[in-house]
């Protein structure tokens, strides 16, 4: 599994985690990885969104099968502010360890631009890697917020208006883009949500940071096979992903919502 498939399913699963806009409203939410069927690991959100701000918590860990190749954990955190638009991130810091080295990076934003960031360590190839200018960092979202996604008002949740649209995403150390298009509508049940889902074909354009002889970055780019279903939530009219597909190197990566639990936050912040 590429690191590439892990960023862009860390990314869905981090979103499926926030919601609401006009209450105070939380979520906890746990889910499964497969690779051809086989389980792989799990990660597990906690996030709560208010009219002040939201604030998202995420971990994952690779198990079984997967550890054979590398074992691979990681938590990331975000939060700032939800408007009509969608997400305005505030800060983002995200920690990935294997058993090669561990990576932190921490990024303050405002207005939809990073203002500041920290890469430790940077890249050991960041010479060979297409540069990173400031109109990369400019226009984007942390990947923890990036797939919070605000539909029109008098649009549908369910129909072309909840994929159609393009996601700039910048990590800290690759800047991309995210394509949805329509691909037709589905009905899903897991624990916590029963109901319609709005399937999106998914493409990823790399723009910056990544290096042009990547055979995984080629692999991405040119992989039609990648698929998201989102689910609607109709009080903050957004939707958020609750299961994605990537086809990989070594076969198909379904990341899946095993339990989705939205409540009410309480004074201590426990859903209710």
């Amino acid at each position: 599994m590429s690191s590439k498939s892990v960023v862009m399913a860390s990314v869905a699963l981090a979103a499926l985690s926030c919601a609401g806009q006009g209450a105070a409203e939380t979520i906890k939410a746990r889910y499964s990885l497969h690779l051809m069927g086989l389980s792989i690991g799990g990660a597990s959100a906690t996030g709560y969104v208010e009219p002040q701000g939201y604030r998202v918590d995420l971990s994952m860990r690779t198990s079984g099968l997967a550890n054979l190749v590398a074992t691979t954990k990681g938590a990331a955190t975000a939060s700032g502010q939800l408007g009509a638009g969608g997400p305005s991130p505030a800060a983002y810091a995200n920690t990935i360890t294997n058993e090669n080295e561990t990576r932190t990076v921490r990024m303050s934003l405002a207005g939809g631009a990073v203002r500041a960031y920290e890469v430790k360590p940077e890249p050991w190839d960041a010479a060979v890697r297409v540069p990173l200018d400031e109109s990369a960092r400019r226009h984007v979202l942390d990947p923890v917020s990036a797939l919070i996604m605000a539909v029109p008002p008098g649009q549908s949740l369910a129909g072309p208006a909840a994929c159609d649209r393009t996601i700039s995403v910048f990590d800290g150390v690759t800047r991309f883009d995210i394509r949805l298009t329509y691909a037709g509508e589905k009905t899903a049940q897991t624990k916590g949500y029963a109901g319609p889902v709005t399937v999106c074909s998914a493409r990823y354009s790399p723009i910056a940071g990544y290096r042009p002889d990547s055979a995984a970055t080629k692999f991405m780019t040119d992989n039609h096979d990648m698929t998201v279903w989102l689910a609607p939530l109709p009080e903050a009219h957004v939707v958020v992903p609750l299961r994605i597909d990537i086809r990989t190197a070594a076969g198909m990566l379904v990341v899946d919502a095993s339990e989705f639990q939205i409540g009410q936050k309480t004074a201590t912040g426990s859903i209710k």
